[in-house]
């Protein structure tokens, strides 16, 4: 297996800290987002950091490996996450046919991230600081998100800073006079929903003849596009009306395509997607913590099911893994290595490296007695619902949850004394 799908999946690093569906859990009062998120849109940007810090910052977390347009060189292939991916999927990849044709069955996660080319041309950089330290889900057509990294408030400001420092400012656009429901219009007869969710607002239907994408081979330009709830955090109506006018002109890679707007058309439908009156965010359920089974549980299957099938891609000798161990084990994205080796019986039961360089064991129970291990686990599931945890980052990190039966295995290995 290549050494970039054993560094790819998540980002993983246990221990330290979409399609994704929202269900409803009753939502608490919430003033409408027309008013709240408009406010904050137009709010000043915040000081600005320091640029060459923040590039410094950016090679320290290794935001290159992920995402193209950072300013800095392209790294190794078998360090290039995404492209690797893209290779094996593309038939490229120096392997065997056999081989490649299973990997990619297995390799479902990392092919397709968005570039940060010109960020700062269509993103504000306020939104991107805040965005760095609390990320949150804003492609909900793509299974990965991004992390929650160990980003001080500070290098924050100096990475946004640096993303956003060659960027061009858009004349300013004022949105009076604009027609909301214009906009509304427009945003149906472009199919706009062909590719882009906008939850909160009604949902638009396709034009006749139009077809939905799901399904129909644009994946990846569908998995790319981002929730419209959220423009009005991440740009101001002047970017907006800009990229309208000419994707391509402000991201040359872009996938979204040039759709002809007349200039009033432009800011009736920045009026859209700036002004609409959008429902309360569903907040996502946690599903309940599943009791220990009573049949026994082998070490075999938990491994099968989920240290071989998620955990070891980042938690792996650099052997095994063909490459290094995996950031989860020798470091990476600015953590510091963990020596947990997740692939085999022996390096499960020798534990992690603590900041003290400490052996500790990773099924050593938390304040509230849970295994740590789980506890990351569940650290995960609490952290799609919008409930980070200071102390641990939940794992797999930026992949979905583990399942609440694959937590429910591994608990109930641990609680029988993790058998071999």
């Amino acid at each position: 297996m290549p050494r970039a799908l054993v560094l790819v999946v998540g980002l993983v690093l246990l221990l330290l800290g979409c399609r994704k569906d929202e269900r409803a859990e009753a939502p608490s009062p919430a003033p409408s987002a027309s008013a709240t998120t408009l406010a904050q849109a137009q709010a000043p940007e915040p000081p600005p950091g320091d640029p060459a810090k923040g590039k410094t910052l950016v090679a320290k977390f290794e935001c290159n490996r992920c995402h193209e347009g950072t300013g800095l060189e392209q790294p190794k292939l078998d360090q290039d996450c995404v492209r690797c991916h893209q290779e094996i999927h593309a038939g490229t990849y120096q392997a065997s046919a056999s081989t490649l044709s299973k990997w990619q069955k297995t390799i479902v996660h990392f092919r397709e991230t968005p570039s940060l080319a010109n960020i700062g041309g269509r993103l504000r950089r306020g939104f991107i600081e805040k965005f760095l330290l609390e990320p949150h889900d804003v492609r909900p057509h793509l299974d990965t998100s991004m992390p929650r990294l160990a980003m001080t408030p500070e290098e924050a400001r100096d990475v946004a800073a640096w993303l956003t420092s060659s960027a061009t400012p858009a004349p300013a656009v004022a949105l009076e006079g604009a027609s909301v429901e214009k906009g509304s219009a427009i945003f149906e007869a472009k199919g706009c929903r062909q590719c882009h969710e906008y939850t909160g607002a009604p949902r638009a239907a396709l034009p006749a003849g139009v077809a939905d994408l799901e399904g129909k081979g644009e994946r990846m330009a569908r998995a790319l596009a981002p929730d419209l709830r959220y423009v009005r955090e991440r740009m101001a109506p002047g970017e907006l009306v800009r990229w309208l006018d000419d994707p391509k002109a402000q991201k040359p890679d872009t996938l979204m395509p040039k759709t002809p707007l007349s200039p009033d058309e432009q800011r009736d439908l920045a009026a859209f997607l700036f002004r609409a009156e959008l429902a309360p965010k569903i907040a996502k359920i946690i599903p309940p913590r599943l009791p220990v089974l009573d049949r026994k549980v082998t070490y075999e299957e938990v491994s099968r099911r989920v240290f071989r099938n998620t955990c070891w891609h980042c938690h792996a000798e650099p052997d095994y893994a063909i490459g290094d161990g995996g950031p989860g084990n020798t470091g990476g994205f600015g953590y510091r290595p963990r020596g947990l080796n997740l692939a085999e019986y022996e390096g499960i039961q020798a534990g992690y490296v603590d900041d003290k360089g400490e052996r500790r064991s990773i099924f050593s129970p938390m304040p509230d007695g849970t295994p740590r291990l789980v506890y990351a686990m569940l650290a995960r599931v609490r952290e799609e619902a919008g409930q980070t945890d200071p102390a641990v980052r939940g794992m797999p990190l930026s992949l979905p949850p583990v399942t609440p039966e694959d937590i429910q295995l591994v608990e109930t290995w641990i609680a029988q004394g993790r058998p071999q």
